[in-house]
C-alpha cells in the first residue's frame, strides 16, 4: 500500500467531572477550523495554530469555567496531544523534526519539536506587565505541557523578546503550527522511523 494515500486522522473524546471534550484532527487536509472551548482567546490561538500548521481541527470543549479555565485548557492539551499521537500512528516515514521562527509585531518566537515519543517541554517566555486575561502566558504553559506529554514530543518554545502578551502568545502558536507541519510531513527517502535505533 502507498503510505502517501493513508489519511492520517484521529477522533478523541474525554469526559470527566470537569470537562467534556470532542475533537477531530486531520494532518493532511487543511480545512477551516471549528474551535469552541468557551474561552475566546484560547479559541483564537488554536485557530491560528491550525491554520499555520495546515491541519484540520474540529474541537468542542465544555468545562467548569465558573471555577477556572485551567481544567479546560489542560484537558484540551491532553486530548489534542492524544489525537496527534494517534494520527501519526507508528511515525514511520515522517520528517520527525520541525523548527519555525515567527515574528508578531514586538514579539519573536522560535519553536523546535522532535516527535520522538520522549516528551519534554522547555518554555522560555519573557515576563509581561499587567493582568492577564482568562488565557495568558502562565496558563498556556499548562496547555503546552499536557500537549507535549500526550503527543509524545520534545517541545522547545523560546520567545526571544516581546512586550505584548497577545503578540507573544500569537507568535508561539503560529510557530508551533509551522514546526509541527514540518515534523509531521512525510519524508520520501524514509521507509522506517528516522532513528539510528530503528525504533522511537
Amino acid at each position: 500500500m502507498d503510505d502517501s494515500k493513508i489519511n492520517r486522522t484521529a477522533v478523541e473524546n474525554r469526559s470527566t467531572r470537569e470537562t467534556l471534550i470532542e475533537l477531530g484532527l486531520g494532518l493532511d487536509e487543511a480545512e477551516p477550523p471549528q474551535v469552541s472551548t468557551g474561552i475566546p482567546f484560547f479559541d483564537h490561538m488554536l485557530t491560528l495554530f491550525t491554520i499555520h500548521g495546515f491541519f484540520a481541527l474540529s474541537l468542542t470543549a465544555k468545562g467548569d469555567l465558573e471555577v477556572d479555565c485551567h481544567h479546560t485548557v489542560e484537558d484540551v492539551g491532553i486530548v489534542l496531544g492524544d489525537a496527534f499521537s494517534r494520527a501519526l500512528g507508528d511515525r514511520k516515514g515522517i520528517t520527525r523534526y520541525g523548527f519555525a521562527v515567527t515574528p508578531m509585531d514586538d514579539a519573536l518566537c522560535a519553536v523546535a519539536v522532535d516527535l520522538s515519543k520522549r516528551p519534554y517541554l522547555v518554555y522560555h517566555v519573557p515576563p509581561v506587565s499587567g493582568v492577564s486575561g482568562a488565557f495568558g502566558i502562565s496558563l498556556a504553559k499548562e496547555f503546552f505541557r499536557a500537549f507535549s506529554v500526550h503527543g509524545g514530543m520534545n517541545l522547545h518554545i523560546n520567545v526571544s523578546y516581546g512586550e505584548n502578551e497577545h503578540h507573544i502568545l500569537e507568535s508561539i502558536f503560529k510557530s508551533l503550527g509551522r514546526a509541527l507541519d514540518q515534523a509531521c510531513s512525510r519524508e520520501g527517502r524514509l521507509e522506517d522511523v528516522r532513528s539510528s535505533k530503528g525504533l522511537l
